[in-house]
């Protein structure tokens, strides 16, 4: 079975589906599900529920993170006999913080078509109704439960607007974290977006934290967060300066301990931190008489 008007071997259609509202789903997105020879869906019995509602019966076939490399394998075998086949996650745009991904890029190593169709983004929905500046962001997915709060020190200096996705019984911990790493910034946190309890909190985030002690929060949750401001004209070149005064001579006190020369020390601080070597040489000088 073969597409009318598509060439004669198989294509990969990454379809974006509901993210709540069933109707949040475009035309040729449906028209795509309803022609292709297989769907490829993260948990076919919450795929099944969007195709009877439209009365599509194109066969489900699981793909998830715990069969992707075998069942892939027979993806990516079906697609190169000629099939097409379209790719669906639970809601919004497949390969966004899901096995998708790897799907699409071993498709795309192998030579055969992808074709991306526009539509529902929780990433992009949540950015947009945040209230926060959307013209820089950065997306992080789910942050690592483990390293949470290394990951949010990593995070401490974007000054782009910040998004992820959270769990909703690790909303608290990590509103905690931000507030205690990253400082009170302005955030929104939007919960069940599209869906009948749709629900954001705008606010700092100290205000979310209270907000949502006291009304724990349930389904899927998305958080924006304000970057960094800027530093007032010339406070950075300022900061910058003291940090390297510290920073500098440290450096070269542990390249000497570990037996590098002087010179050569003073040269790999240079590099490192990308100053001249006299600049390294004058924060040497300036250590040593604050030391005495």
């Amino acid at each position: 079975m073969r597409m009318k008007g598509e060439p004669n071997k198989g294509k990969l259609y990454v379809c974006p589906t509901p993210i709540g509202n069933l109707e949040d789903i475009t035309l040729r997105v449906l028209a795509v599900l309803a022609r292709v020879n297989l769907i490829a869906a993260e948990d076919t019995r919450h795929t099944r529920k969007l195709l009877t509602h439209y009365g599509i019966k194109t066969p489900l076939l699981s793909y998830h993170s715990h069969n992707q490399k075998a069942r892939g394998e027979e993806l990516l075998a079906r697609l190169a006999r000629g099939e097409h086949i379209a790719l669906v996650s639970d809601a919004g745009t497949p390969g966004i913080s899901d096995p998708g991904a790897l799907l699409v890029r071993e498709a795309v190593a192998r030579g055969i078509p992808v074709e991306a169709l526009p539509g529902p983004s929780a990433v992009l929905t949540a950015l947009v109704v945040s209230g926060l500046d959307s013209s820089r962001f950065v997306f992080e997915g789910f942050l690592p439960a483990r390293r949470r709060r290394r990951a949010l020190e990593e995070l401490a200096g974007e000054r782009r607007t910040i998004i992820f996705f959270e769990a909703p019984h690790r909303l608290l911990a990590t509103l905690e974290d931000i507030l205690a790493i990253i400082g009170d910034r302005p955030v929104a946190v939007a919960r069940e977006l599209t869906k009948v309890h749709e629900e954001v909190f705008r606010g700092k985030v100290s205000e979310a934290l209270a907000y949502f002690r006291e009304r724990p929060p349930q389904g899927e949750v998305t958080v924006v967060l304000a970057g960094r401001e800027a530093p007032p004209e010339g406070a950075a070149r300022k900061t910058e300066n003291a940090s390297l005064e510290e920073k500098v001579p440290e450096l070269v006190r542990q390249l000497t301990a570990a037996g590098m020369q002087k010179r050569a020390a003073i040269k790999e601080a240079a590099r490192r931190f990308g100053v001249p070597a006299r600049e390294v040489y004058a924060l040497e000088i300036k250590a040593k008489k604050n030391a005495t």
